[in-house]
């Protein structure tokens, strides 16, 4: 009985880190979604990259660089690594391609997986926005809240970033702004 207990905490450590099984949407409005595993050892090398965070700032930027990093793991178990940044580069007959809904739900999908770990210290994951201009222009991204105080009297609320993987091609760094600007229709300036 004292050796079952001793097993039992060893058991759960290593639960926490098993593989990631996080499922990936792809061919425009989810129209195939397929189940991915990202290994213990990628996931310690997140954790490592996350852990080097001081600041929600820092956090953001290498928030960034594992966002990218997931989904090229994902693309190798995937089509999606034909993936490219916006729609119009996309190769219209390829399965693979991601639209901004497919984005934005893959990617809040892999912010929940790293916060579920306990590597967002920073910040918490939130429900996509989306955000409509000319009244037919639909955008989606996955959003992210910067925990602690607010930011000012004027601004009672913490600051929210949209992590919007859709600008750029598959596996490069996703694009990580102030959701109020994102609102207001800026985009990044895109490679």
């Amino acid at each position: 009985m004292a050796r079952a207990a001793a097993v039992l905490p060893l058991l759960f450590a290593g639960a926490a880190w098993a593989d990631a099984l996080v499922p990936v949407c792809y061919n425009y409005g989810c129209a195939v979604e397929q189940t991915v595993a990202f290994s213990e050892q990628r996931l310690a090398g997140l954790k490592a990259l996350l852990r080097k965070a001081r600041s929600p700032e820092t956090e953001r930027d290498l928030l960034a660089v594992a966002i990218g990093r997931l989904y090229a793991w994902a693309g190798e178990q995937t089509p999606i690594w034909r993936d490219r940044g916006g729609n119009y580069d996309d190769d219209q007959g390829e399965s693979g391609r991601m639209d901004c809904i497919d984005h934005a739900t893959t990617t809040t999908r892999f912010l929940e997986a790293l916060a579920a770990r306990g590597l967002l210290r920073f910040h918490r994951v939130l429900p996509p926005a989306r955000r409509t201009r000319f009244l037919v222009g639909q955008h989606f991204s996955a959003v992210i809240e910067e925990l602690g105080p607010v930011r000012d009297a004027e601004h009672p609320e913490p600051e929210r970033y949209v992590v919007d993987s859709w600008f750029r091609d598959n596996g490069r760094p996703a694009v990580i702004m102030a959701l109020e600007k994102w609102l207001e229709g800026e985009d990044p300036d895109v490679e």
